[in-house]
């Protein structure tokens, strides 16, 4: 009788401990960007491996500051899968904040589903925000066993 794990259930097993580990941790609120907000010319997908894991029940909180005469507007998309992410293509996106929802504190984005991946963008500049300013990235919430 063979007495080894496969590697499938060597991966469970793994992915099935991470997130037992973050069982008593109570949601966070973690603004996109730290300190550097939701900018352009920030890599958004590096800052989100950098910060992660990210858990359901987290909020992701998009700030921007208002559009001015050296300011362009931002905005949030919900992008509708992985092609538009890589493309930077807004159909079928969800617009999620308008170029004034992520002034001052900022727009709240509650993560609900776990293994759902998300897809965020800005399509401020026609699409030049997420094609040349890196305003993408995309997360895949954990859940958190209670």
């Amino acid at each position: 009788m063979k007495m080894g794990l496969s590697l499938a259930q060597g991966l469970v097993l793994l992915v099935t401990a991470a997130t037992m580990l973050a069982a008593s941790q109570a949601a966070d609120t973690i603004v996109v960007g730290g300190s550097e907000n939701w900018r352009y010319g920030f890599n958004y997908t590096d800052w989100a491996l950098k910060h992660g894991p990210i858990y359901v029940n987290d909020k992701l909180v998009f700030k921007y500051d208002p559009p001015s005469g050296t300011t362009p507007p931002h905005n949030v998309y919900l992008l509708p899968n992985l092609g538009s992410f890589i493309k930077c293509d807004f159909k079928g996106a969800t617009l999620l904040a308008n170029e004034t929802q992520g002034i001052g504190s900022g727009f709240e984005y509650a993560l609900v589903n776990p293994w759902r991946p998300l897809y965020f963008a800005s399509s401020g500049g026609n699409g030049a925000d997420c094609k040349d300013g890196m305003m993408k990235f995309f997360v895949v919430p954990l859940p958190r066993w209670q």
